[in-house]
């Protein structure tokens, strides 16, 4: 049996902000082991400092961009998708948007021309 089968713990609203991060960077960590890469190289991988892996992995507070470095070198990028999906429309708001689509430009809102003086090419 696989290591990530035998812990488990699922991320629900009613965990902590710490416990959250805890089991984030437990995850992250398993990730990297998994792919046989040391701190080191996933920091070099990521273009972040190890201390940015260290403190990830520990459960710390790390920036959200180093976050995204660290997904992308683990090959996980795609996973945000999963984590937060595309805002779906309801069928009542697609039929209200129907037919609503623009359809070419308007006149709207473009400056008025100077209705004196004409201006032409080659003047």
């Amino acid at each position: 049996m696989h290591y990530n089968q035998l812990r488990l713990m699922k991320i629900t609203k009613h965990l902590t902000d710490q416990a959250v991060l805890s089991e984030m960077g437990e995850r992250l960590a398993r990730s990297r082991l998994d792919q046989n890469l040391t701190q080191a190289q996933l920091a070099t991988d990521a273009g972040v400092s190890k201390r940015t892996i260290e403190r990830m992995e520990k459960g710390e507070s790390v920036q959200l961009t180093s976050l995204i470095r660290i997904l992308r070198a683990l090959d996980l990028a795609d996973k945000v998708d999963d984590l937060i999906p595309e805002p779906r429309l309801s069928p009542m708001a697609l039929l209200e948007l129907k037919g609503k689509e623009r359809r070419r430009a308007s006149s709207a809102g473009k400056p008025e021309e100077d209705a004196g003086e004409a201006w032409s090419w080659g003047e």
